[in-house]
């Protein structure tokens, strides 16, 4: 079995031959904590494809590789959408659409050009590369940090969008109805070009529980995330659909499942019972994740990293999942990063 099925089986809730796995690095850590192509290195089952950063940031990118190294000023990547979003959270709360009063004046706000062919030129043959070395594939449409909900409250600062929320709904409705526009079409290039998962997130909860009202995420974000996931599969069928969102989000699965969401990622386990979702849903909900707290990742041994990867695999695999970190690694010491490598590979296969 090659990594593709594997991951296959795996997410739709099927027994592999092994339980599989990904890891999630920022930019900026690689030199210091693992080699420049970890997937290869670490013989990960999963590779991500993305749309190619816009034209006309080169004085900004060399701004910003041109820092100091002990100067930390986040993901590169995150950075560089936030400039041609014209996102500025070093200014203040504010957002690019802040002072908008009017569906008219969202209107006139130009959003980024992300229809450029250039942006996604060579895709399909990337993909097509990865399918023939029996890997699996998995890409997210270029959105503001998430596809609605942080992208909203980005772009209209978070006070405001909130307010929105309750207050203006016709406003709400228009700025949403604009980044689905704008997620479907994304989604339906990256489903074209072959991907095998599609990756779907926003953080709309906390470690306690939702950030807004379940009624409310019913009303706005769900219709929206059912359309985009149902033109999607309109393409491709069998193309897996992965929704992240920190904290915890549990509250949402019934309406996941329903919509047609076959993985959840990264369920934290200070923040979710993972085992309780796993006994709940079966195989209906395929688990991405589950591995280690930030401070454990961060300040954790190898071998408490080996226990944590052989609990999770004896209490939720090997169907219906694939494990990682939960949380980016970030800075994590390299042994731990080999311990959960080693660990999957020893008791991934004995489940």
């Amino acid at each position: 079995m090659n990594a593709r099925e594997r991951v296959h089986r795996a997410l739709t809730c099927q027994r592999p031959d092994r339980v599989p796995m990904a890891l999630a690095f920022w930019e900026e850590s690689l030199p210091d904590i693992a080699p420049a192509t970890p997937g290869d290195h670490f013989g990960l089952d999963v590779r991500f494809v993305a749309f190619r950063p816009p034209e006309g940031q080169d004085d900004f990118l060399r701004y910003l590789r041109g820092l100091p190294r002990d100067v930390h000023v986040g993901n590169l990547g995150q950075l560089r959408t936030y400039h041609e979003w014209r996102y500025h959270p070093e200014r203040g709360p504010d957002g690019p659409l802040s002072h908008a009063e009017t569906v008219g004046e969202i209107a006139a706000y130009a959003f980024p050009d992300l229809a450029d062919p250039r942006r996604y030129a060579g895709l399909a043959e990337q993909v097509a590369g990865w399918h023939g070395r029996g890997l699996a594939v998995a890409g997210s449409p270029p959105h503001l940090g998430g596809e609605l909900f942080e992208s909203g409250y980005r772009l209209r600062g978070f006070q405001n969008f909130m307010a929105d929320l309750v207050e203006r709904p016709a406003l709400v409705e228009y700025l949403l109805d604009q980044l689905t526009a704008v997620t479907i079409h994304n989604a339906l290039i990256l489903t074209r070009a072959g991907v095998d998962i599609l990756l779907l997130d926003d953080d709309v909860a906390m470690p306690t529980g939702l950030i807004i009202g379940l009624h409310t995420w019913r009303r706005y974000f769900k219709p929206r995330l059912a359309d985009i996931i149902r033109l999607a599969r309109q393409v491709n069928p069998d193309l897996i659909i992965f929704y992240h969102s920190d904290g915890d989000f549990s509250a949402l699965l019934p309406d996941l499942v329903e919509i047609g969401v076959h993985v959840i990622n990264p369920v934290q386990p200070d923040c979710m019972d993972a085992l309780a979702i796993k006994q709940q849903y079966g195989d209906r909900l395929a688990l991405w994740g589950t591995v280690g707290s930030a401070d454990l990742w961060q300040h954790g041994a190898p071998h408490h990293i080996r226990a944590e990867v052989r609990h999770r695999i004896a209490t939720l695999g090997p169907a219906g999942l694939l494990l990682a970190p939960a949380y980016d690694i970030d800075f994590a010491p390299f042994e731990n990063i080999v311990a959960f490598v080693e660990a999957v590979g020893r008791y991934g296969r004995e489940s």
